[in-house]
């Protein structure tokens, strides 16, 4: 009998006869089509409604009710001219993906007849079940209700599918009681907490800063196989990752693919995905190889966090759609192959000025140069401060396999600036060796600082990949976010984070001028005291590194392997403190997210093992049972030639070794069932994550171990399922 494997190679062939139509435009003729973005507004709204809106929009002030049955009335003959027919509240749960409810713009009327109707009512709130997402106890089964609200800050967008046209609606997710269910609510709260205190500060020199808001760019890592292998494996199409596989001879030791010539069927898939990114306002700049084989690369423009994390959700959703109708598949998990590069998601992020600036990029002046060495090293001294909450902001089943695996940062959290940079804070804090600044200082200081800081710093900051938190030369990098992961996560971190040391700074400026002294020089002399303190966090050196595990535990960084651990991070009392004044969360809304990030840990791993419990008993071993069965057939009628032993010893001692890892691998398995038992039986949330990671995930190497041995001694025509020379390599 064919196995599913062969069937898949078979497969692949027709698979890649695919042929997509992609437009024949340019790409600013179709950008944004099916977005309801300022031009469209400005086209079907009355000029009242319009200045409303953006008013809002850009304030951050509500929309009143008769604006938005405005709103939902040219909204709606916008998205039907486009072709749309339903609509829907399109929203960020804590599973991880979106969500959306579609509803018709059909209306029956008393008549019998129809109308297409969409109300401001339908635009500003909907009412999704609230007690069938995670929740982290804050509902119950029987507390449904839940609400979503419109964020009228991210655009509404159109989606097309071959079965027709949906408008989606951008929207925060709430309980009945108001606490947030969502990954965007908490972040427009962090925004606005930046956003308040950075204004604060950049009045020191600027007055006409009215607003500033967070930039992101990310870059998305992800791999891509064939659809038909990758269906031929039940770990890949459970899990996300293949739990078992042997090292193909060739992976990515020749360094030839990154950045290699794209294959063509992915170059295909590529223009496919990039087409429908371009309707829906994603602006993509680049896409290349990655270093591992079948690994790929995509990056946009930088925009407002808000709605640059909506775009990556979006993306994600569309790569895994136009994927599938090129008869691939898109792997998103962080650590798909074992041996081989995983992927990441590394999170450019900056802070910009309604006047333009960017407040992490130098000026060309002393008095600018102060105003980014302000933003500069308070982004130092803010991580510094929370460095175990950055690590708990990144932590999932997945990220753990990619976190200091000598490919990705490392689970220490430190900060990389570069010698240039390095050179000018030691400056600033040697200068005044008295503890005090005068005036004359704070001039030399000023100009020297403007002579060695130049405007572009991009060419004068060396990139340090291994570093989990770079400064490249106009924002920071934040390289150890998962490629699953929502941004969200760790972007509220780091603009609450960032809040809340500006507000520091502030007040601690604004007490030496109350006691007299010059405002640059109260600036200077706060910086300096930060530069002083924030220290530890500093290194620029390799972050793989064994020496650089000790030097970190000697300064008092914590090196926080596996996600259970790392997540205490947000429970503790400074945590809670800090959310709380910031009114980003209140200690509820934590302990819920909390406890939601240890349910996912487990029934991550709790998969996995279940997964792998089953493959190995179905696949794996029938087919060494099986290639057992034909040794031994062999030995036996070598036997009965009268052959003499010394010449089928090879055969027997694959028979003893073929049995050997068949034992192994189902008393592994037998245990692997016992440890899960035992963990389901632990009440404790944390202590049944910690149960899972520390007695369950074990397994799941060592069982792996005697599996990979078997696929490397069994006939190539009976292993069951894809290999990773194929997966990797076949396209």
């Amino acid at each position: 009998m064919i196995n599913i494997r062969v069937n898949a190679l078979q497969q692949l062939r027709s698979n890649r006869s695919t042929e997509v139509e992609t437009p024949k435009k340019h790409i600013s003729e179709y950008y944004g089509a099916y977005v309801f973005h300022e031009q469209a507004m400005k086209a079907y709204l009355s000029k009242e409604a319009f200045k409303s809106v953006m008013h809002s929009i850009n304030s951050g002030s509500k929309i009143d009710r008769s604006v938005a049955e405005q709103v939902a009335s040219a909204m709606k003959a916008w998205a039907m001219n486009n072709g749309a027919t339903h609509f829907t509240h399109w929203f960020q749960p804590l599973t991880g993906s979106t969500a959306e409810k579609h509803d018709s713009f059909f209306q029956q009327t008393t008549t019998g007849h129809g109308i297409e109707l969409f109300e401001g009512d339908s635009l500003v709130q909907q009412e999704p079940d609230a007690s069938s997402f995670p929740s982290g106890g804050l509902r119950n089964t029987f507390e449904a209700r839940g609400y979503t609200a419109w964020d009228p800050s991210s655009p509404a967008f159109i989606m097309e599918t071959p079965a027709g046209k949906t408008l989606c609606i951008p929207t925060i997710y709430v309980s009945y009681t108001g606490e947030a269910l969502d990954y965007k609510a908490p972040l427009l709260k962090s925004m606005q907490a930046l956003e308040k205190a950075s204004v604060d500060v950049c009045h020191y020199f600027d007055k006409n800063v009215t607003k500033v808001f967070a930039t992101l760019g990310w870059e998305q890592e992800y791999f891509v196989v064939d659809e038909a292998l990758y269906e031929a494996r039940p770990d890949l199409l459970m899990c996300g990752r293949t739990l078992f596989g042997a090292a193909p001879a060739k992976g990515q030791q020749l360094e030839d693919h990154y950045f290699g010539s794209i294959p063509e069927r992915v170059y295909q898939f590529m223009v496919d995905f990039e087409s429908e990114c371009f309707l829906l306002g994603i602006p993509l700049k680049t896409r290349h190889n990655e270093v591992a084989p079948s690994q790929f690369e995509c990056a946009p423009f930088f925009e407002e966090v808000n709605i640059a994390i909506d775009h990556n959700q979006l993306l994600m959703d569309v790569l895994d759609r136009v994927a599938r109708r090129n008869h691939l598949r898109v792997l998103l998990h962080e650590k798909p192959f074992a041996g081989i590069n995983g992927s990441g998601k590394h999170n450019n992020w900056s802070m910009a000025t309604d006047t333009g600036k960017n407040l992490l990029s130098p000026g060309k002046t002393p008095k600018t140069n102060l105003q980014f060495l302000t933003f500069f090293v308070n982004t130092i001294k803010a991580v510094n401060e929370h460095p175990d909450l950055i690590r708990a902001s990144i932590a999932s089943a997945s990220n753990d396999f990619r976190l200091g695996a000598n490919e990705a940062p490392p689970a220490i959290i430190s900060v990389f600036i570069g010698k240039y940079l390095t050179d000018v804070l030691n400056e600033v804090e040697s200068r005044v060796k008295s503890g005090k600044f005068s005036e004359q200082d704070e001039q030399t200081l000023r100009l020297d600082i403007h002579n060695k800081i130049p405007d572009l710093l991009m060419d004068n900051t060396d990139r340090n990949r291994t570093s989990p938190f770079a400064f490249t030369g106009n924002k920071f990098e934040v390289r150890a976010v998962g490629s699953s992961a929502n941004c969200s996560s760790t972007m509220t971190v780091l603009n609450t984070i960032m809040a809340d040391q500006l507000v520091k700074f502030k007040t601690e400026v604004d007490a030496l001028i109350k006691k007299g002294e010059n405002r640059e020089v109260a600036i200077l002399h706060v910086l300096k005291g930060y530069i002083t303190s924030s220290k530890r966090i500093l290194f620029e050196g390799n972050n793989y590194s064994v020496e650089w595990e000790k030097e970190a535990k000697k300064r008092g960084l914590n090196n926080i392997k596996t996600t259970p651990t790392a997540l205490d991070a947000y429970s503790s009392k400074d945590t809670i403190a800090l959310f709380e004044r910031n009114k980003v969360f209140t200690k509820v809304e934590v302990h819920a997210r909390h406890e939601i990030e240890l349910e996912k840990y487990i029934k991550k791993v709790q998969i996995e093992s279940r997964v792998l419990g089953e493959m190995v008993l179905t696949h794996i071993i029938p087919a060494a049972v099986e290639y057992q069965s034909r040794l031994l057939t062999n030995i036996n009628g070598l036997k009965e030639a009268g052959v003499t032993k010394k010449l089928y010893e090879a055969q027997l001692s694959m028979v003893t070794e073929i049995s050997e890892h068949i034992m192994v691998i189902r008393n592994k398995s037998e245990a692997m069932v016992e440890a899960r038992k035992q963990a389901n039986n632990v009440e404790d949330i944390r202590a049944k994550a910690i149960a899972y990671c520390d007695k369950v995930k074990p397994y799941l190497e060592e069982i792996r171990y005697h599996v990979d041995k078997l696929e490397i001694k069994i006939d190539d025509k009976l292993w069951p399922v894809p290999k990773y020379r194929e997966l990797l390599f076949l396209r």
